[in-house]
């Protein structure tokens, strides 16, 4: 998925782009900028699994531990799209947001996204070697009560990243619909002087 990011990239002409990729973009992110040095001018990350050994709980913690993906296949995935979209507590998601949300896990999407998450246990090692080569600016935004992909994960990235500089925000997990504003503000003022900004 990393290089799935720099085509993207490519594809739309963005040279030397910031590159926000919270939640499950974190790991991709991350593993692109390493393997392809100065392509970005910084990242925004956070709220994605990082921690070796893997510290993730509710339903990320079932997709990583379940023997396989049969019972994810074959239940409705509305009905699991549903439970991941409940953990969003403050903001309302528009009906067409959601909507859409449900339309684009139909049928075996669902599931079949699921690889990315059952990755993990044999991607984040390889990733936490690579953290302390990545010189992007990074900056990384948690939520101080996220039950699912736990603060530690955060530390973790901001203890082995050359350049990076990490804000905890009081929300759960989705601290970009949660604290939207926030967010923004933290985003933007980190765009205004990424280079200057990070810890180290």
């Amino acid at each position: 998925m990393g290089e799935f990011i720099i085509a993207a990239a490519d594809a739309f002409g963005l040279n030397h782009p910031h590159v926000v990729a919270p939640g499950t973009g974190t790991a991709a992110a991350l593993f692109a900028a390493a393997r392809h040095p100065g392509r970005f001018r910084s990242l925004v990350v956070g709220s994605g699994a990082a921690a070796v050994p893997i510290q993730v709980g509710g339903m990320v913690k079932e997709i990583i531990k379940a023997p396989d993906l049969d019972g994810f296949r074959h239940g409705d995935p509305r009905q699991f799209v549903d439970a991941v979209l409940s953990g969003i507590s403050r903001y309302t998601l528009p009906e067409s947001v959601r909507d859409d949300y449900l339309a684009s896990y139909q049928g075996d999407r669902f599931a079949g996204s699921l690889r990315y998450l059952r990755a993990y246990p044999a991607e984040l090692p390889v990733l936490a070697g690579l953290l302390p080569q990545i010189d992007t600016p990074v900056q990384i935004i948690a939520g101080a009560g996220d039950t699912v992909v736990p603060l530690v994960n955060a530390r973790f990235l901001y203890e082995r990243l050359p350049h990076t500089k990490l804000d905890v925000i009081d929300t759960g997990h989705f601290t970009w619909e949660d604290a939207a504003a926030e967010y923004a503000a933290l985003v933007t003022s980190w765009w205004r002087g990424a280079t200057k900004g990070s810890r180290r």
